[in-house]
């Protein structure tokens, strides 16, 4: 199964993050025989983030990039493994991290995270961020499956 351009409204059913925690516009494509997913992150000037990270000279915390791989990574979760649909998934760990280059207002992150491997309530993935055709930052993202609670 494929599934290209998943909307905001969309994205909204399968993550509970919202302003100003939500870091990905759109999902341009998922491939669950591939176990692919592709978004993207609108970096704008309005983020909130730019008040304190450096004003003068603005970009994007690196954490921030790894939480947007993460998020886009999520939402691939639930066509990859839709029998977890109803399941929670948080950051568990981040492995091999590398930030190449920095990531400013104006750019667009394409985000991609490929190759999901389960053992029982964990998913590893590799992913990696770019701005354009150039990798800005990479990692393995670990996920943890949870219960949703009330």
């Amino acid at each position: 199964m494929e599934k290209k351009e998943i909307s905001i409204q969309e994205i909204f059913e399968f993550l509970p993050h919202r302003f100003p925690f939500l870091m990905i516009d759109k999902v341009l494509e998922i491939n669950v025989q591939n176990e692919y997913v592709k978004a993207i992150k609108n970096v704008t000037i309005n983020e909130p983030f730019f008040q304190g990270h450096f004003p003068e000279y603005p970009i994007m915390p690196g954490v921030l990039i790894i939480e947007a791989m993460a998020q886009a990574a999520a939402v691939g979760l639930k066509y990859i493994f839709p029998e977890y649909k109803d399941k929670l998934f948080v950051l568990a760990g981040v492995d091999k991290a590398k930030f190449r280059q920095p990531v400013y207002p104006g750019d667009t992150l394409i985000l991609e995270a490929k190759g999901f491997k389960k053992k029982g309530p964990i998913i590893k993935t590799t992913a990696t961020a770019r701005v354009g055709d150039k990798i800005v930052a990479e990692g393995e993202i670990t996920a943890a499956m949870k219960d949703k609670e009330a």
